[in-house]
């Protein structure tokens, strides 16, 4: 009897463990957030720095961006192909570099093709600019978040020669990044482009290995270019922006809402960064003219002629959508 009833009393008091085991909730895990390297060739005192700051603050509730700046992660040019081997989530990167692989890119690297720094978002924002953005995502495995403008690119001399249309700059050593985008937009404006590293142009201006270096005036800031030049030729021919990008294959295994909160960080940060670009560059006209640099304006329609003619005329051109530049100077 008493057996009995022991029996029965362990036999109910399982039950009832069981029972009360199958209706308390689980533990809730805390979701690890989602580390997101990125690689960038600016340095850590660039806008641009502090616009993946603003960036990273602002997903820091479910995300972790890891910023390498000044090429130290990846050299320029490679963070493409890094990209796609899936050794880095995001980066910032040059639309030349998406011109190798996808070549109707090429447009997009074309001088005098966009007016200013609104005329590239209106066109990133577009249908047409959501075409090429499809383009690279299928062909060279990158989601594209948008522009980062970084100002208008102006030719800087140490020679006091007056540049007043392309004739002028026939046989000037002009520095240009290297790839062949870059050297045929030096030819593109009657210079004689000449390749060579970033970190070297103030060392080339300063032996006379080059006379020249295009850049932003912000970048002729930043790397203290203006201390070797005598001049600045407001050509304004490329309007520079790079693309904020985050490999495809993580934007894709990522859900609806973090991609929504990912795509409002990096617009945010991305309009923060070309409103401190576009004051800046108005600024340091005033400020370089102050350090004793001439600056002007040169025949600008001569320019864009000769410009237009070179790049209707080249290989580049086969590649270009039909009638894409009307389309895209309508927008």
């Amino acid at each position: 009897m008493t057996i009995e009833l022991t029996r029965r009393h362990l036999l109910g008091a399982s039950l009832a463990v069981a029972a009360t085991a199958t209706v308390m909730p689980k533990p809730v895990l805390a979701q690890e957030p989602v580390t997101l390297k990125l690689s960038a060739v600016f340095s850590e005192q660039d806008i641009r720095a502090s616009m993946v700051k603003m960036f990273a603050d602002e997903l820091k509730d479910g995300f972790k961006v890891e910023p390498f700046y000044g090429g130290t992660l990846f050299k320029q040019g490679t963070e493409l192909v890094a990209l796609q081997r899936g050794n880095l989530q995001m980066g910032n990167i040059a639309p030349q570099d998406i011109s190798k692989q996808v070549p109707e890119w090429s447009v997009l690297t074309s001088a005098y093709l966009f007016r200013d720094a609104t005329h590239v978002r209106t066109f990133f924002a577009s249908e047409l600019g959501a075409e090429f953005k499809k383009m690279a995502e299928e062909k060279a495995g990158v989601h594209i978040l948008g522009p980062t403008y970084f100002g208008a690119r102006q030719v800087g001399l140490k020679p006091e020669k007056k540049i007043s249309t392309p004739a002028d700059l026939a046989g000037v050593k002009l520095r240009m990044p290297g790839g062949d985008a870059w050297q045929f937009l030096g030819e593109a404006i009657g210079a004689n482009p000449v390749p060579m590293a970033y970190a070297e142009v103030y060392t080339g201006l300063q032996t006379g290995a080059i006379d020249g270096q295009d850049n932003p005036l912000p970048n002729v800031k930043n790397m203290k270019f203006y201390e070797v030049m005598s001049q600045i030729v407001m050509t304004s021919h490329l309007i520079g922006y790079d693309l904020l990008t985050i490999s495809a294959d993580v934007w894709n295994g990522l859900s609806a809402e973090q991609q929504a909160k990912i795509q409002a960080a990096a617009d945010k940060a991305m309009k923060w960064s070309e409103d401190q670009h576009i004051a800046q560059e108005a600024k340091l006209v005033e400020e370089f003219k102050a350090a004793g640099l001439q600056v002007y304006t040169p025949d600008l329609e001569a320019f864009r002629k000769f410009a237009n003619e070179k790049y209707l005329g080249s290989d580049l051109a086969k590649s270009w959508p039909e009638g894409i530049l009307e389309k895209v100077a309508a927008l």
